[in-house]
């Protein structure tokens, strides 16, 4: 039993969200590792393997910007951000660095717990063996095959519209950042980075049939970039 208890760090300088933090999670049956500093994250990080990182930006000495970049040069561990804004670049500034989530304080401890539970499902399900055949609703992705099948036609996709259905539908609800996307599908930066990628998310939907008013697969998450989502199929 002891084995199967998921390992959380805790980074957060107001103590009194700190322990609440902590409080949350602990009851929830997780084991927690609590700190106030970026300096003390680190060398709690270095000393146990977690499953997942509760990290607030705004922390004194070392900021957790570069908490989170040290994190990521050496593990995948899923990373949650605390902000004390909710601004755009902000928000866009976490996902870069690495983060796969955000929250914008004051938050709710339950809704936090909520989104590291489904940041841990999406982890483990990234160990586990990959299916050759995904379904969502009418959209069929043949991994094995290389192709893609959308109401029982099969549309034209560039490589680059492939792999990014691919990386968008690997975790449905996941938002990615454009940049997030550039490095995963076009594999480089240049100048104009989100006209590029926004055509590319345009060119994909008219392929799929999916109208960005009323999408099926691909939703627009405005102000930071795009996630995937599973139509409900009416039974």
């Amino acid at each position: 039993m002891t084995s199967q208890i998921r390992r959380i760090l805790v980074v957060e300088d107001e103590a009194q969200t700190r322990s609440v933090v902590e409080a949350y999670l602990e009851r929830e049956g997780y084991w927690v590792t609590a700190v106030g500093d970026g300096e003390h994250a680190l060398e709690a990080f270095g000393g146990h393997a977690y499953d997942g990182v509760v990290l607030d930006l705004n922390l004194p000495g070392l900021p957790g910007e570069e908490v989170c970049r040290r994190v990521r040069d050496v593990s995948d561990v899923p990373i949650i951000m605390l902000t004390a804004k909710g601004a755009e670049e902000e928000r866009i500034a976490g996902l870069d660095l690495g983060a796969d989530d955000y929250l914008v304080k004051p938050f709710s401890p339950r809704e936090l717990v909520a989104r590291l539970r489904a940041l841990l499902r999406r982890a483990k399900a990234e160990t586990e063996p990959q299916r050759s055949r995904v379904q969502y609703g009418p959209l069929e992705i043949d991994l094995a095959g290389h192709k893609v099948f959308v109401d029982g036609e099969e549309p034209d996709l560039t490589a680059s519209e492939y792999k990014l259905l691919t990386t968008l539908s690997r975790y449905p609800g996941r938002v990615y950042s454009r940049m997030e996307l550039v490095e995963k599908v076009l594999g480089y930066d240049f100048e104009g980075y989100e006209r590029a990628i926004d055509s590319h998310i345009k060119n994909l939907r008219a392929k799929l049939g999916d109208d960005p008013k009323e999408p099926r697969f691909i939703h627009t998450v405005f102000g930071v970039g795009y996630r995937f989502e599973s139509p409900v199929v009416d039974q």
